[in-house]
């Protein structure tokens, strides 16, 4: 039976690493394919491992790469740490979303904890937390194994690199709209989804096809919110 009081255990973390299981080989594929793309544009394994572990962004990364140039100037700096935040800026929603649940935990241990956080184990928890758990462990075990291997994931591919000269005739510039469109289906719960999800693709590829840039992302995001928030089932 689900307890009521939050608590974190290691048998709540070996449960939310176990979780994360199915999606693992999406995430293997997302890391190999960001250390192919790294090693292409000159980057060092040093840096590609660093970028890979610190960062921790993945959609943002790759959007990232498409900036960078060697040399980088303040410029094209200003430029990644822009297109990062504004793919990123999703996680204000996912991380507030999270506080019934981690807003009992210590802050000293929340703030650490939220460097894990990522669509798979933010998924992870709400589903937890919505049949009763209440073992923050499922959110922590989940977030660093995910981070484990996504950084380990990256090396064979950062290597294979100079082995592949266009990624797209190998199919791998799928890999991340495909893995993203699957974290979607344990979300869809409805016609408010639904309508919701159509309202903010159809928004963004307008916004994309006359404007271009990364402005479809906050369009989309926009649109699709205020869809949700005025619809009921």
């Amino acid at each position: 039976m689900a307890t009521t009081q939050v608590h974190i255990s290691p048998a709540g973390c070996l449960r939310g690493a176990a979780l994360c299981f199915p999606a693992f080989p999406g995430i293997i594929a997302l890391g190999m394919v960001f250390g192919t793309v790294a090693a292409q544009k000159g980057l060092t394994f040093l840096e590609t491992l660093m970028i890979n572990s610190l960062v921790f962004a993945g959609a943002s990364q790759f959007v990232a790469m498409e900036i960078y140039k060697d040399p980088l100037t303040w410029g094209g700096l200003i430029a990644m740490v822009g297109v990062t935040g504004a793919v990123n800026m999703r996680m204000l929603l996912i991380g507030a979303s999270l506080r019934p649940w981690l807003g009992q935990v210590p802050a000293r241990n929340t703030y650490p904890s939220l460097f894990f956080l990522t669509d798979l184990n933010w998924l992870i928890a709400l589903s937890e937390y919505d049949k009763g758990t209440r073992d923050w462990g499922i959110y922590l075990g989940s977030g660093l194994f995910t981070w484990s291997v996504w950084s380990v994931s990256v090396i064979p591919g950062y290597f294979a690199g100079s082995l592949i000269s266009d990624p797209k005739v190998f199919g791998l510039d799928v890999v991340l709209p495909a893995f993203f469109a699957a974290l979607l289906v344990p979300l869809w719960k409805g016609k408010r989804q639904t309508v919701s999800w159509l309202v903010a693709g159809a928004v963004a590829c307008i916004t994309w096809a006359l404007v271009g840039g990364y402005w479809s992302i906050f369009t989309g995001a926009i649109a699709g919110a205020l869809a949700g928030a005025y619809l009921d089932d």
